[in-house]
């Protein structure tokens, strides 16, 4: 479904761009520079521009490891389950409700739908917060803390036999990963903030820039260390159920250990305060 909207949004923008006037090269003066040219320099100068950035800078600052932590705990969680939550309902719980309580599909798609009115919420909450006095670095923490441990608690309890029916389990899980969007307002909102809020300074020119020209960069580098509990998660979860048979030594144990130390990395150095980050030309 995802690939035929990116279609239909790839086919839309080549009607957009056949309606634009086409540029003829001969009707162009000698006295009158070539606009295709001009993209051609500026975008080599962006490009350029784009290598000289502050990485020892970046890597000297604790909060920027507390943010590129907590993204790859919070990944590990999110990819995790989303590839194998749908076998877990469906093989442990699901097996003896199918005709009575849900489809796999079905049970699979309550998480996501859940965590849709909880971003609304978060968001609400977070705003709420911050206008009413409290520290922008404490409102993330906050948030975070929330988006970490609520999982974690919600799967420690489904990962001990309580004897619970199928349908508690599910609730509680739903409700554990639906919480985990208050992440939204908490480490990934905080790298947008910090390096929006930070500068950059030139050692040759003793100028200061804002960061925000390096936030490009910086989510490249917190998408990249992301996804791979995407690759490595997803396949390791795999193997320790063929090893263990146990759901709780699989799927659950790892997430809840990046989801604790993830809380306490991000607890400890994270911070939304300016920062200057030094640039050696």
């Amino acid at each position: 479904m995802f690939g035929l909207f990116g279609i239909v949004w790839f086919l839309g923008f080549q009607f957009v761009a056949e309606d634009q006037p086409s540029i003829n090269s001969a009707s162009l003066s000698p006295s009158q520079p070539n606009p295709k040219a001009k993209s051609w320099e500026t975008s080599m100068e962006e490009f350029g521009g784009s290598l000289n950035v502050p990485w020892k800078s970046f890597f000297q600052s604790k909060a920027v490891w507390a943010m590129i932590y907590a993204h790859f705990c919070g990944s590990w969680g999110h990819y995790c389950c989303l590839s194998w939550l749908p076998t877990y309902f469906s093989l442990v719980l699901v097996c003896s409700y199918v005709h009575t309580f849900c489809i796999k599909t079905q049970v699979s798609v309550l998480p996501p739908l859940a965590s849709v009115v909880v971003t609304s919420f978060a968001s609400q909450f977070a705003d709420s917060l911050i206008s009413n006095g409290v520290e922008t670095t404490v409102v993330r923490k906050i948030c975070q803390t929330i988006a970490f441990l609520s999982p974690a608690a919600c799967m420690i309890l489904s990962s001990v036999d309580l004897g619970l029916p199928p349908w508690e389990v599910v609730a509680i899980l739903t409700g554990g990963l639906a919480l985990s969007s208050f992440a939204l307002s908490g480490a990934k909102l905080n790298q947008i903030w910090y390096f929006s809020c930070c500068f950059c300074v030139s050692a040759r020119e003793d100028l200061k820039l804002s960061s925000f020209v390096w936030l490009q960069d910086f989510i490249g580098i917190t998408n990249t260390v992301g996804a791979v509990p995407g690759i490595v998660g997803v396949a390791l979860t795999g193997y320790l159920l063929d090893s263990t048979h146990s759901w709780s030594m699989s799927l659950f144990a790892p997430s809840i250990f990046f989801y604790l130390t993830g809380t306490i990395v991000w607890l400890a150095l994270a911070s939304s305060k300016p920062q200057t980050f030094k640039k050696i030309d």
